[in-house]
């Protein structure tokens, strides 16, 4: 059982020497993350690099071929791990092709209280009702509350997204790609609210994956970079995140600039 004394000493995601082969395959080779509290996480690499299959571990629905995966303290394999997974915000693009389109944009926060797909797996209560219509508040879309999805903008729908992952009161909030298949201004709609959630010292720790440094917001903290299963570099993102590194982890001479608003922009030497 998670105790209150336990949660004021433990950080909310620590994965140490994760290797993860499969099928004869190494992706993932002694990959280390450790997430304090109130930390926000940028985790950049190329695709194939191992970066999903990470955040899939670290949500728990992935075991390692060998290392460690401790969320507040308890580690996968000790404990129950459908009643571990509740206390992580979890966004991927194949959870969300999972999601009925024709669901509200309330249910389809509410249903994460149990971690289900249709609001008549469960009875709700009025207490689920209020944190779901907070949490589409604070993600901005409180009023798309009963909009069916596939009737939102890609911004707005993942910003609902956004909010289904905080329905639980999450240690840690994981994103896998959160900007991938959005246009322009969803993007952009995207990057603004993830900045609003990640200055927010209420806020759970974040970890953001993108392999594209203009989906970076920017109030991250710290920065993992990844090369074909392994790190290339790890820690604070202004110390993390150069050029060089950058160069290093795509395997190609880059240009990078962060420009005055702290956004990121990259590209290559010629």
């Amino acid at each position: 059982m998670i105790t209150a004394a336990k949660l004021a000493c433990v950080n909310p995601l620590c994965l140490r020497h994760i290797r993860f082969v499969r099928d004869g395959t190494t992706i993932l080779d002694d990959v280390d993350l450790v997430v304090q509290p109130g930390e926000r996480w940028l985790l950049l690499g190329p695709n194939g690099c191992g970066k999903t299959s990470l955040l899939r571990i670290a949500a728990l629905y992935e075991h390692p071929s060998s290392g460690t995966v401790e969320v507040l303290g308890e580690r996968l394999g000790r404990t129950d791990v459908r009643q571990l997974r509740r206390r992580i915000g979890f966004v991927s693009a194949a959870l969300t092709d999972q999601l009925r389109p024709t669901l509200s944009a309330f249910d389809a926060v509410r249903t994460a209280r149990y971690g289900a797909l249709e609001p008549w797996w469960h009875r709700y209560t009025t207490d689920d009702d209020e944190r779901a219509r907070a949490c589409l508040d604070r993600m901005g879309v409180g009023r798309l509350a009963d909009h069916p999805l596939i009737t939102l903008s890609s911004g707005e729908r993942s910003r609902v997204l956004l909010a289904r992952s905080l329905m639980n009161d999450p240690a840690v909030v994981l994103l896998d790609e959160p900007a991938a298949g959005l246009d322009l201004a969803g993007r952009e709609q995207l990057v603004d609210a993830l900045d609003h959630f990640a200055g927010d010292v209420s806020a759970p720790a974040l970890v953001v994956v993108t392999h594209h440094v203009e989906d970076v917001p920017t109030s991250l903290t710290h920065a993992v970079l990844m090369r074909s299963g392994a790190v290339v570099a790890s820690g604070e993102l202004s110390d993390v995140l150069s050029a060089a590194r950058l160069s290093e982890t795509f395997g190609l001479e880059l240009r990078l600039e962060r420009r005055g608003d702290g956004r990121f922009s990259a590209w290559a030497a010629r």
